[in-house]
């Protein structure tokens, strides 16, 4: 009897130590791939805390030593993050009287973050510049805008920001613009406006095209997902949203809309936020995963991407080990950190470089779509409306053009 109780001891020592060093060995295995591969996140917050916290007087802050927000450089490099998107974001009621200044001090903020702690951060805004900063141990700061109503319904706002170095505008926030359509219209509780785009939300699509800036989806109604994977050259990107699928939230992308993602060659990359992952208070990694593997079962593992939130940024390589816990391949692990999303960034940048013989689209938005008491009129004329029925024809022999050429 004994003996019994001592072999079937040894047996379960045994298993433990089985599991012990199969955990490790996942581990050791997550940490050579982030080594090998890029990890970037889609979307980042860390800048509103900036400004919500210390009102952007980053002479206040010690990025090694903050411990109020998600995000420090302890965690970064804990979690191995080698790329990041920082977000510069204001709120929806900053629209129609100074969301242009705000968003432009949001980029700033970026910027002078990058500048003051030069041996983390590498400003970039191409593909090829995450790669450099990734061969020199750095992360590559690259900037997206949240929101439409950072540029006021101007093309040259957005262009200014191209040129300050934003990569991605998502089209909306929680809000709509002038010219297209929030995810809450989905949920009834505000109205369409547009019934997804406006005539001028379509220029701004051709022109982010033009521009080489990536077109982000999350925050969207689905007639809108279509409408611009309808039109647009290039791939686009969801920086923030995870599967309809598991977690039925009007946030989140529905299995059609997955597809035609696929069919795009674009990334959605997944939420960790607890209301789009579970659709209640709580999650945990196990639960990002389940939206990890359901859509690579329904549209493949090469449109998927990584946002860093739960519980912050230093956790990543313990979702790496889960997802090769489930069975995922180096391939596929490789091409969620980062693979899919450069992929993405280099077909938006060879669209640019294939319309570059295409002058800037100057034709402002119509002075009625964004009258308002805040709003000065200079420069529209009584024939704007003879300049818009001409744009709208462009527009219209433009997208036909594509459909042909596709």
């Amino acid at each position: 009897m004994l003996t019994k109780v001592v072999l079937a001891s040894c047996v379960v020592l045994w298993i433990s130590s089985c599991a012990v060093n199969s955990a490790e060995d996942l581990m050791t295995r997550a940490l050579r791939l982030m080594s090998e591969t890029p990890l970037i996140d889609g979307h980042n917050d860390l800048p509103w805390q900036f400004r919500k916290q210390f009102n952007n007087e980053l002479n206040k802050v010690d990025l090694h030593t903050l411990s109020t927000t998600h995000t420090n450089i302890p965690k970064i490099k804990e979690g191995r993050l080698s790329a990041q998107f920082w977000s510069a974001y204001v709120p929806c009621d900053t629209q129609y009287k100074d969301a242009v200044r705000q968003t432009l001090e949001q980029i700033d903020v970026v910027h002078r973050m990058c500048e003051k702690y030069p041996e983390t951060f590498m400003f970039a805004s191409s593909s090829k510049e995450i790669r450099d900063a990734f061969a020199m141990n750095k992360v590559a700061s690259l900037i997206g805008v949240e929101g439409g109503h950072s540029i006021d319904s101007s093309l040259g706002t957005l262009r200014t920001m191209y040129q300050l170095g934003v990569r991605y505008l998502t089209l909306t926030h929680s809000c709509n613009t002038p010219w297209a359509d929030n995810w809450l219209v989905d949920t009834g509780s505000e109205p369409s406006e547009h019934n997804g785009l406006s005539l001028f939300g379509k220029q701004l699509i051709l022109e982010m095209n033009r521009l080489g800036m990536l077109i982000d989806l999350a925050h969207v109604t689905v007639t809108v997902m279509n409408q611009v994977l309808d039109m647009s050259q290039a791939p686009v990107i969801f920086s923030h949203s995870s599967a309809y699928g598991v977690c039925p939230h009007k946030r989140n992308v529905p299995d059609e809309v997955l597809k035609r993602v696929r069919e795009k060659k674009g990334v959605v990359m997944v939420n960790f936020y607890n209301d789009y992952v579970t659709c209640s208070k709580t999650a945990n990694l196990s639960d990002v995963a389940d939206h990890f593997d359901y859509i690579k079962k329904v549209a493949g593992a090469d449109i998927i991407g990584f946002v860093l939130v739960i519980p912050d940024v230093s956790k990543v390589p313990n979702l790496v080990v889960e997802l090769l816990r489930r069975g995922w391949t180096d391939e596929e692990v490789k091409a969620a950190l980062g693979n899919n999303l450069l992929r993405v960034f280099e077909g938006v940048e060879r669209v640019r470089d294939n319309l570059k013989g295409l002058k800037p689209d100057d034709v402002p938005i119509a002075y009625e779509d964004v009258q308002n008491p805040c709003r000065t009129s200079y420069g529209y004329t009584d024939d704007a409306g003879a300049v818009r029925s001409v744009s709208a024809l462009t527009l219209l022999l433009t997208l036909a053009l594509q459909m042909l050429v596709h």
